[in-house]
């Protein structure tokens, strides 16, 4: 600021001391345009150190070898003025002779504007909370929540928000331990709130993953201190809630992880105390059970879903505290939680749901998948085709299964190394085969019809030939419907016109080899061509071989031959599509000789 600029700090203490004398006076209406013209005083100082930063980055980005000391001193006085500012607050809202009418109306709006000035220096942080503190110790707590949550929406837009909310969080720490009625109905509002700032916070580039976690887990403390001293109902909603806080913070806090993973053991390790005061478990968090229970605990009375949906990342954050337990044991022992799994397959079937959402999440750093991937594969260590086929209703997780083999297929694409993907396409198979014989079919139908990637339907129709091969004759035969399904969903698209070449090749080259291993598959088991309905009756067999087969054998031969014309211009490319086509066109004509021989036979 130019010498010509008049004191912020002696136009607040003039305003602060008239908001008093107005009230010693008897004069309300004038309190609440002082309390007015001091948040506007204020606002100012904020704006004016905002254009100086502003115009300082530009004079840095012109000239950066000719900033002079003038710059940095002009930086010192704009600081020690603000501070000053700040202290002459502090020791107004301290005094003796405050009355509580300038302090209620000093605290509906001092908050929001302090706040804005944390981030300057350590000692204007320190000032801003001692301030938020003096307003949580003389108001009311209700009010208080409510501005303290206000502030923080508001703070949402700011540029800093990491160090403007700091002190608002830290009130509120202390508020909802001040809080005397209807705690769980205050925390419901706070918490949403609270949580979408943190959500933000993780979100800034230069965010510090320990200041950020220092937040959460002092909100945390603070939820659980007001959940030890209540009784009955509500002290169960308040630590069900607690509990879905912490696994909503863990899902934050792992997203925010930029550079190790490791890096985060001794964050997670302080969420110990919480989980087991929540009565959480490892196992039921990667079952879901927990996440569950708490939920339709805290829901039981809403009707509407805007508070749970604050908590949308609770299933990522549960799956992610058992992968941080595997990650190091000091976080938790998850070895017997692991058997507990490879023994039990409806909890085998829940875990996989749960994973799901690692596998799925594009925020994660790639070394969480990889220690997804390999939870996968111990877990499923335990399944074998005996307890694969045990009568046991897995209609109700097939859902789950099968968007978490979507997401084991997102691996398996995108995946930046080849061993992770080697792992992962193992997992996939494993998990395929742990899927009882009855739904089996209908998951791998269900992957392949919504697959985007002609490789990865490829790779899931051969999959869907290895389990033909893996079924007893007695349940391959209910596969005869998939394979016709499947085949023509490649060869004759729904949505019309032939499979594409050579983008489409890997898919066709697979369905093809399907319907080869289906027609030699059924042949060794002796099954009646003759029949009028079937695989193998004369009806479907012309109808293969007329709609699929010979349109399919033109389509190739024309590729081929245009493939060959162009071979000139461009040699290296024409030659691999060739190679791939000339693959095509061998299998194809070996299932057109197959058919034909059927056909003559029938």
């Amino acid at each position: 600021m130019s010498a010509a600029t008049v004191s912020y700090s002696s136009r607040v203490r003039e305003l602060l001391a008239g908001s008093l004398s107005s009230v010693e006076a008897g004069e309300s209406q004038d309190l609440e345009s002082l309390v007015i013209e001091l948040v506007h005083c204020l606002n100012s100082l904020s704006e004016n150190l905002a254009s100086n930063a502003s115009d300082d980055d530009e004079q840095e980005n012109d000239a950066n070898s000719n900033a002079g000391d003038e710059d940095h001193e002009i930086d010192v006085t704009t600081l020690n003025e603000v501070i000053q500012v700040l202290d002459d607050i502090l020791k107004f809202l301290s005094s003796p002779l405050m009355n509580q009418d300038v302090m209620d109306a000093l605290s509906f709006e001092l908050p929001k504007v302090i706040s804005k000035f944390a981030g300057l220096s350590g000692k204007c942080l320190e000032l801003a909370e001692e301030i938020v503190d003096r307003f949580v110790e003389a108001c009311n707590p209700r009010d208080m929540l409510s501005v303290l949550c206000e502030a923080l929406d508001a703070a949402r837009v700011s540029l800093s928000l990491s160090t403007s909310s700091t002190p608002l969080l830290h009130g509120l720490s202390k508020v909802f331990i001040s809080v005397r009625r209807r705690h769980y109905e205050q925390l419901k509002v706070a918490v949403p709130i609270v949580l979408n700032v943190l959500k933000d916070m993780s979100l800034e580039p230069n965010m510090q993953v320990e200041g950020l976690f220092d937040k959460a887990l002092a909100i945390g403390v603070s939820i659980k201190a007001v959940a030890s001293k209540l009784e009955k109902e509500e002290g169960t909603k308040v630590c069900c809630l607690l509990g879905l806080y912490v696994m909503q913070i863990t899902a934050v806090l792992s997203v925010s992880i930029k550079d190790k993973v490791d890096s985060g053991v001794p964050l997670v390790m302080q969420l110990k105390p919480l989980l087991a005061y929540c009565g959480l478990t490892h196992l039921g968090l990667i079952t879901g059970n927990d996440a569950e229970r708490l939920t339709s605990t805290v829901s039981k009375d809403d009707d509407d879903n805007d508070f749970l949906n604050s908590f949308h990342d609770i299933n990522l954050g549960a799956s992610l505290l058992f992968i941080w337990g595997r990650i190091s044991p000091e976080v938790a022992d998850v070895a017997s939680d692991v058997n507990e799994l490879q023994s039990n397959p409806v909890k085998r079937w829940q875990a996989y749901g749960m994973l799901k959402h690692i596998l799925a999440s594009g925020d994660l750093l790639w070394e969480f998948k990889r220690h997804t991937v390999e939870v996968l594969l111990e877990i499923v260590r335990g399944a074998t085709p005996s307890q694969c086929n045990v009568q046991i209703d897995c209609s109700q997780y097939t859902t789950s299964i099968y968007s978490a083999l979507q997401a084991v297929t997102l691996v398996i694409m995108y995946a930046p190394d080849a061993d992770l993907r080697k792992k992962t396409f193992e997992a996939l198979k494993r998990i395929i085969s742990d899927i009882p014989v009855p739904q089996r079919f209908d998951v791998l139908k269900a992957l392949v019809t919504n697959s985007q990637s002609s490789t990865m339907r490829g790779i899931l129709l051969d999959q869907v030939r290895n389990n033909i091969m893996s079924t007893s004759s007695l349940q391959a035969t209910d596969c005869d419907a998939h394979v016709t399904e499947l085949v023509e969903l490649v060869l004759k698209p729904p949505h019309g016109g032939p499979p594409l070449f050579p983008d489409q090749s890997d898919e066709v080259l697979a369905a093809l080899n399907l319907y080869r291993f289906a027609l030699l598959n059924n042949s060794r088991a002796g099954k009646e061509t003759s029949s009028s309905s079937g695989f193998l009756s004369k009806k479907t067999l012309e109808r293969d071989y007329k709609g699929w087969l010979l349109p399919l054998r033109t389509i190739v031969s024309g590729s081929i031959a245009e493939n060959q014309r162009q071979k000139d211009q461009d040699q290296e490319s024409s030659l691999e599509i060739l190679c791939i086509l000339n693959r095509i066109e061998s299998l194809l004509y070996w299932c057109i000789e197959l058919v034909e021989e059927r056909l003559k036979s029938s």
